[in-house]
């Protein structure tokens, strides 16, 4: 019989299981080794011969509670999602993501839908500074434990510096995470992660172990400060640590674009402007322009482009031969007529190039024949670069831009945009690639991205994963009105994008600024969880194997997730008997999650297979074979006739699939 109900250890009640993924991998690579599920572990280090060692020879990283951070990263989630259109903007419309959720649960449950599929992964994890809030590492119930993080069962602690137990805390937190991260990668995917000195080495360890130390894309070195408040070396700066997932597949075009241009090309424009074609006075402009700006501003790194003509900005550059007196011959100064000093080592290019070149207007030449000429540079020739290993960006500058956007100085030290947006600028430049931040704070990495989706027409689109931590009572954030981060997180992408989309103009109608709000909590289908002193109790209360007080949208949201579903997955809905039928995927599933169908069992069953007939003739009858049938099981109240009527129509129809919650 192809009707298949559901339990909490079926698929359809628990996240996919990395463990079954990695069998399948490992089987697929050693038949041998896998039989019956199991790994024969002494075949297998047949087939490996002497590179199999002793786990204490190894080198890594180890630490207390190691291996059960692993195996958190490896137990399914029995929990599931929970849809608030009515914290949303743009639902029916939107591609981006907001899930407020302890972040372990939440990967867990985006495996299935999302893994292999994202592009670019930004974080910024707690720095454990002794003062902030870490993680604890219970892994016994994730979803019970989510409960006490957000302070609905009991409170959670900050992982203090005396805690005995400081940097072990922060690796079974950061651990299955990034695990779990590295899952959801596209091959071509990277992720970075930004970190301070506490945890810096630690953090590579981990890195090198899960991503593997050949996927190391390097660190940059961001200098957001100039305080000098420590008693030996003043910290200044801060690190991004970045991997792909596979340097094979990441083949990319990682540049991106020099900061600072856009002030210069300003600036030549009015300097054009004022002079018009007067070279020499905009050059003195430029000049005195570049004096403001200190040697830490992105500015200062292009100062030398200086001079401007018909083309654009550029400067002086080298024209000497790299052959010492290869290409030796006059070159005349157009204004003085006379023959012009020649570098020591002969010129760059033979004398035919060299006139074509001069021709072209492509060579500076000084006042006079005094100066060797040199060949012209342009900025806009020059614009991206790869990327830096250094940055220079007041931190400070972050916390005055979103103080002006939210109208409040309500959290502090948010990441810079403009930092976040350049990476993303770099490493996913492909259209509607997905960028995932599962520790997103204050939403600066959606903020990045409808910025950037704003100026280059793309339609990338973002998931943001962010506990609901709770703002003290004393703060700014709570006086404004914000009981949890995730309020200030929401709040800033819906006035960030209003404000993109505003300054975009017509380019920007079509810009993606909505976002759909999921939270976690425990699955819609009860756990089995006997009570030996009163079963009788036990059995009844499991009589009603589904949650009470869950919707229909809760039930299809859970049901998209451990099927592997997009979230975002394009939804139809019909009326068939009065009841609430939808289609996603353009008739791969069906859904109707009403309570009560055994009456109107073989009108609903009829109404989802001709409409299935409409969707195959429009997709040319492919999707015949795969089509998933959900419905609750209460639906048929016992009615076992119906059950049985409503299954065999489905099954005339060529529909084998039908799956109960």
């Amino acid at each position: 019989m192809p009707y298949e109900k559901s339990s909490p250890s079926s698929p359809e009640a628990q996240s996919s299981s990395p463990v079954q993924d990695n069998l399948k991998a490992l089987a697929s690579l050693f038949p041998s080794v896998v039989r019956d599920g199991q790994v024969d572990v002494d075949a297998l280090r047949q087939l490996c011969g002497e590179a199999v060692v002793k786990e204490d020879e190894l080198f890594g990283l180890n630490w207390r509670g190691k291996a059960e951070a692993r195996r958190a990263a490896l137990t399914p989630s029995l929990g599931t999602l929970r849809p608030c259109k009515e914290e949303s903007k743009d639902w029916d419309t939107t591609q981006n993501l907001y899930i407020e959720g302890d972040n372990l649960e939440v990967l867990k449950l985006l495996r299935k839908s999302y893994g292999g599929k994202v592009k670019m992964i930004y974080i910024d994890p707690p720095y454990n500074t002794g003062k902030e809030f870490v993680y604890p590492d219970d892994y016994q119930n994730g979803i019970e434990n989510y409960k006490k993080l957000t302070g609905q069962e009991g409170k959670y602690a900050a992982n203090v510096e005396t805690s005995g137990r400081y940097h072990t805390t922060w690796l079974n937190m950061m651990y299955p995470r990034l695990i779990l991260a590295r899952d959801l990668l596209s091959e071509d995917g990277v992720i970075f992660i930004s970190i301070d000195e506490n945890e810096m080495v630690n953090l590579q360890k981990l890195c090198r172990e899960i991503f593997g130390e050949q996927n190391y894309a390097g660190e940059i070195v961001w200098k957001n400060s100039s305080k000098n408040d420590e008693d030996y070396i003043s910290i200044q700066h801060e690190y991004i640590v970045a991997y792909v997932k596979s340097k094979d597949s990441n083949i990319g075009d990682w540049t991106e674009k020099k900061e600072g241009t856009d002030e210069i090309f300003k600036a030549f424009e009015g300097f054009r402007r004022k002079h018009g074609n007067d070279w020499q006075a905009i050059h003195k402009d430029a000049l005195h322009w570049y004096k403001q700006f200190p040697e830490s501003n992105p500015i200062s790194n292009s100062k030398h482009y200086s001079w401007m003509d018909e083309r654009g900005v550029y400067f002086p550059d080298n024209i000497s031969g790299p052959n010492f007196g290869q290409y030796v011959y006059n070159v005349t100064h157009p204004t003085t007529g006379k023959i012009c000093k020649a570098p020591a080592s002969g010129w760059r290019f033979p004398e035919t190039t060299m006139q074509e070149r001069i021709a072209a207007g492509l060579v500076h030449f000084g006042i006079d024949e005094t100066t060797v000429p040199n060949n012209k540079t342009y900025l806009k020739d020059t614009l991206y670069q790869s990327i830096a290993s250094v940055k220079y960006k007041d931190g400070r500058v972050a916390s005055k831009k979103l103080a002006a956007l939210l109208g409040a100085n309500i959290f502090n030290n948010p990441k810079d945009k403009g930092i976040i947006q350049g990476l993303i600028s770099s490493c996913a430049k492909a259209e509607e690639a997905i960028i995932l931040d599962f520790f997103s704070g204050s939403a600066t990495t959606a903020h990045a991205v409808m910025k950037l989706n704003a100026e280059d027409g793309e339609n990338r689109r973002f998931i943001m994963v962010q506990l609901p931590e709770s703002c003290e009572e004393k703060s700014e954030a709570y006086k404004a009105g914000y009981k949890n981060i995730c309020e200030i997180g929401k709040e800033r992408i819906r006035r960030a994008g209003e404000k993109v989309k505003e300054e975009a103009g017509l380019a920007g109608q079509h810009l993606d600024i909505g976002f759909r709000v999921y939270k976690l909590d425990s699955s819609n289908v009860k756990v089995w969880n006997p009570q030996a002193e009163d079963l009788a109790t036990a059995v009844n209360n499991y009589a009603e194997h589904l949650v009470g007080g869950r919707t229909e949208d809760d039930f299809l949201t859970e049901i998209m997730l451990k099927s592997g579903i997009d979230l975002v997955e394009e939804v139809e809905e019909r009326k068939i008997a009065g009841h609430r039928v939808q289609s996603l995927g353009y008739g791969q599933y069906y859904a109707c999650m009403a309570a009560d169908l055994a009456n109107d069992a073989e009108e609903v069953a009829l109404g989802i297979a001709a409409w299935h007939e409409e969707d195959c003739a429009f997709a040319g009858g492919e999707q015949q074979d795969t089509c998933t049938v959900f419905v609750s099981d209460r639906a048929f109240a016992s009615n076992d006739a119906a059950k049985m009527n409503f299954v065999a129509i489905l099954e005339q129809h060529g529909i084998c699939n039908i799956k109960a919650l």
